[in-house]
């Protein structure tokens, strides 16, 4: 919760409550590919690419805390925003960049998650479709009324109006994470333990033309879509300003989020690493897109079940932690340009049982209305989760978790050109945009080879 007081600016939020939003933000259907994108590296490059995401991640993140007030880290002017801390630290037309960018990354990310949410619903559809009526039954279910329904229940939570009030909703879509990652993760076990070995080879998915194996290009391909898969499950840099802005001072708000870096990337990695590592020893080079389509849809159904419903959970706070900052923005543009609008600027305000006043305004429940629908009819039309998966997280990687935390820092530290420290973050940054690249082209072929086995809002599963 924020409070204004003339120039006094107090937050409550701590090291715990940003730690459960980065956590929110990160462990989410990210972590259902991973075992997939293992499988198509190997037991050696699969565990250091996830390796070199996280130290990536961390590393930039840290980088770009120092960059929440300018132009000192602790008693600088604060930037409330990502693209504030673009104009404090880099000028006019890099804050274009950033902003067009960072917002449709989270928009595409908004996409992304009604995907999966839908997806985990279907499942459990399925799940009791299979118990109920027979493991050879015909349960095809379409994903479309799925969508509709997360889109409605994210037209709900959109009304609330600011992102630190949703601060209960990331501490149970972190709960949710965690539940439903555990359980992926007993299962993988369970299985592993009934298989009596490990599967997986050093190399993943073998070359060649027997039933299993791929051609040389669709092995590149896929490689390339497994980067930006893994890229995707650890991308929160564009919220982390918005994040840090919720934070109470003293303590100084640069420490307080690395501090909460540190546990989020940390928490993350061990999971990732854990169920990705599990999941490939568990499945091998058949491992699924989704992990937990895997374990069958009917045994032990109800646990399946459970898991998927916690994802659908996690994925309704997941998708306003994303959603929240584009909302900002579009919102503090039209206060600015339209200052006397009582459209805009009138407040209205209902008692919502179990929670109590809500400041409701027309201009925020047509214009939020109007981005879930739109992100659920563009969801309807792209339903490729592990393509869709790929192409945002290449996307928003480099620029935002990479170039921009760079360059800021480069330009805050006043970091001298040709030296040492500055060769170093910009072979960083440059080897960064080659992978992004890579895995972008990656994923763009796999949605066209989705496409053409594809009816527009006919998808069932």
């Amino acid at each position: 919760m924020k409070l204004y007081l003339k120039d006094v600016w107090l937050s409550d939020g701590t090291v715990w409550t940003a730690a459960a939003h980065i956590i929110t933000a990160v462990i989410g259907s990210g972590v259902l590919s991973l075992a997939w994108s293992i499988a198509q590296m190997g037991w050696i490059a699969g565990p250091i690419v996830l390796l070199f995401f996280a130290y990536v991640t961390y590393h930039t993140s840290i980088l770009l805390a120092d960059c929440y007030r300018s132009p000192d880290p602790v008693t600088g002017k604060r930037n409330q925003t990502y693209m504030d801390a673009i104009r404090a630290n880099l000028g006019p037309v890099q804050v274009w960049m950033c902003g067009f960018v960072q917002y449709t990354n989270l928009w595409a990310t908004a996409v992304g998650y009604t995907i999966t949410a839908a997806i985990s619903a279907v499942a459990i559809k399925r799940s009791d479709c299979f118990h109920s009526s027979g493991d050879n039954a015909p349960c095809h279910i379409s994903n479309n009324p799925y969508m509709a329904g997360f889109g409605v229940v994210e037209i709900i939570f959109s009304q609330v109006p600011d992102f630190d009030r949703l601060w209960w909703l990331s501490i149970v879509a972190a709960i949710m994470s965690f539940t439903y990652s555990t359980i992926g993760l007993g299962l993988g076990i369970g299985k592993l333990i009934e298989n009596k070995h490990l599967r997986g080879t050093i190399t993943g998915i073998s070359i060649g033309h027997a039933t299993g194996e791929l051609s040389k290009a669709q092995k590149g391909w896929q490689v390339l879509q497994s980067l930006g898969n893994i890229a995707f499950a650890y991308s929160f840099s564009m919220i982390l300003i918005e994040i840090q802005d919720t934070l109470k001072s003293p303590p100084a708000e640069n420490k307080t989020m690395k501090k909460a870096t540190l546990i989020g990337v940390c928490t993350t990695t061990f999971f990732y690493m854990t169920i990705g590592c599990v999941g490939y020893a568990t499945f091998g080079n058949s491992a699924p897109g989704n992990l937990l389509t895997g374990f069958g849809f009917y045994n032990p159904y109800w646990l399946v079940d459970f898991a998927n419903a916690c994802i659908v959970v996690h994925l309704v706070g997941a998708y306003q932690v994303y959603s929240q900052p584009l909302f900002a923005v579009v919102e503090n543009w039209a206060s600015k340009k339209w200052p006397k609008s009582r459209f805009i600027h009138h407040e209205y305000i209902v008692d919502v049982p179990c929670y109590g006043a809500l400041p409701l305004n027309l201009f925020r429940l047509i214009w939020r209305t109007i981005f879930v629908i739109a992100t659920t009819i563009v969801a309807m039309l792209l339903p490729f989760f592990n393509d869709v998966v790929g192409l945002v997280g290449a996307y928003g990687f480099w620029p935002l978790t990479v170039y921009f935390p760079i360059e800021m820092y480069i330009n805050q530290k006043k970091i001298v050109p040709w030296t040492s420290q500055w060769i170093g973050l910009e072979t960083l940054s440059v080897f960064c945009l080659l992978i992004s690249i890579a895995a972008g082209i990656g994923s763009i072929e796999g949605i066209i080879q989705d496409l053409k086995h594809y009816t527009p809002f006919k998808t069932t599963y």
